[in-house]
């Protein structure tokens, strides 16, 4: 190890910033985020520099760099853009024993600036040395998709109650031993969703219940929204809750690239379900919701799309509340955004499209649906879990005026690498679906937009296009 990574207090000290452009402007921000007390000596400042120094943020000296102006400072920065200015100060605040950081030279520095990810007060700083700064803010890039953005509120809950746990809990390994479980339960995840008051509300029930040598509390369900399964659609927050999951109950449109995105050694358990042909009842998922949630483990109810969008996801939550489990809800790309979004085929256009509908086929309430309505012009329709049934769409379509020659589109397998476009008419939409042996996953789209899935020769899509006139993709 080249250089020893330290965190400097500089809250009411002096630090010198010799320089007054760009590079100088940004390391005084960082500066004044950490509350230094900041003298900036350059004949001309950045324009943020002369707001910092009017508003009386910054101390400005306007003459060349003397030495004695490091008299007092507790560190330097050097960022001129001429070497010799730079090396002067590096050398005086040699001889002052003071550490100096000159901007991109760090054969004349004596303390390297880190990349930052600040989730205030949890710091993490990144540094190569000074071999490659370019790579220092690749991985800070990397580390701030991967931390969550309340984590600083954590720490600070967690800081509020160090003294009640060193006092309740005495022993060492049974205090860290709840941190443990703390860090990584319930408590975590409410904190991270910016529901402080009810972290602290479980924070105190779990120490009190530590102290007492109650039974562990319960674990928790995140309902997790898988989009339509490419899995760099899955947003940060599914991801961070994936990496923290003991068990992964996931359905069939759940795809394998998504699933590999869970810890590794979470239990993985199958619930999925297939219209006509159900392998796993609903009321057995929420049993198992339950049971293991009950044992106090943290359950990723994984589902293809959005959990909120024909996902059966307020039933598991009204069974989960009766339980009096904490479910934290992560949306998703809901699988019509994901399919049209693939094809380029907008769901609403001026002059084509006012409105979208999502609707489902299937199920009880497929008969009761409102065709006429649905069969309107200006409009774009999206049928979910459609293939089984494209046929009879077609036909109430038709029945209530739906002109034979509206597009229609078939989306299969949207997002994927193996995703295919079917396009043609309401006329002709179900001999096309049959020669291309379209099978689920697939949404049907159906409304004038899809009559570009038609036209997009020589556009360029996520998978493969079936024009008009071919069922191959």
């Amino acid at each position: 190890m080249d250089y020893l990574p330290v965190f400097l207090d500089l809250r009411g000290r002096l630090v010198l910033v010799v320089g007054g452009g760009a590079v100088a402007s940004r390391k005084v921000e960082l500066l004044l985020q950490a509350q230094a007390r900041v003298r900036v000596v350059a004949p001309q400042l950045h324009p943020e520099l002369v707001r910092h120094r009017d508003a009386g943020r910054i101390e400005h000296h306007g003459g060349e760099f003397e030495p004695q102006q490091l008299q007092g400072a507790a560190f330097a920065i050097a960022a001129t853009d001429q070497r010799e200015i730079n090396h002067a100060v590096a050398a005086a605040g040699a001889a002052r024993a003071v550490f100096v950081n000159v901007v991109d030279d760090v054969g004349a520095s004596s303390a390297l600036m880190p990349a930052i990810v600040d989730r205030s007060p949890l710091i993490v700083a990144v540094g190569t040395g000074g071999h490659s700064p370019v790579l220092a803010r690749r991985v800070r890039a990397q580390l701030e998709a991967l931390l969550p953005e309340r984590l600083g509120e954590l720490a600070r809950l967690a800081g509020r109650a160090r003294e009640r746990a060193r006092l309740l809990l005495p022993d060492i390994d049974q205090r860290r031993r709840f941190w443990e479980r703390l860090l990584a339960g319930s408590v975590a995840s409410q904190a991270l969703a910016g529901r402080a008051q009810e972290a602290q509300r479980l924070l105190d029930d779990a120490l009190q219940a530590a102290a007492s040598g109650a039974p562990g509390a319960r674990g928790e369900v995140y309902l997790i929204g898988a989009g339509p399964g490419d899995p760099d659609l899955l947003t940060l927050r599914a991801q961070q809750l994936l990496q923290q999951c003991d068990v992964v109950l996931y359905d069939r449109l759940v795809s394998a690239a998504v699933l590999a995105r869970a810890r590794r050694d979470a239990e993985r358990v199958f619930v999925g379900k297939e219209s006509g042909r159900h392998r796993v009842t609903q009321e057995r998922i929420h049993a198992l919701l339950l049971e293991h949630a009950g044992r106090g483990m943290r359950v990723a109810r994984l589902k293809g799309g959005d959990p909120f969008i024909f996902g059966r996801g307020g039933e598991e939550i009204d069974v989960l509340a009766r339980a009096g489990i904490t479910v934290i809800v992560v949306p998703g790309i809901t699988a019509a955004l994901g399919a049209a979004a693939a094809a380029v085929l907008p769901l609403t256009q001026r002059g084509q499209a006012q409105s979208v509908t999502f609707v489902t086929a299937t199920g009880e309430g497929a008969q009761a649906l409102d065709w006429r309505s649905l069969a309107a012009p200006l409009q774009t329709v999206v049928f979910y879990m459609g293939v089984a049934q494209l046929p009879r769409i077609v036909a109430h379509l038709r029945a209530h005026d739906a002109p034979a020659t509206r597009p229609a589109a078939i989306v299969e397998r949207a997002t994927l690498p193996e995703q295919r476009v079917i396009a043609g008419c309401l006329d002709d939409i179900v001999q096309r679906a049959q020669g291309a042996q379209v099978q689920a996953p697939a949404l049907l789209i159906v409304g004038d937009v899809a009559a570009r899935a038609a036209h997009a020769h020589g556009q360029q899509f996520i998978g493969s296009l079936v024009p008009t006139g071919s069922t191959k993709a």
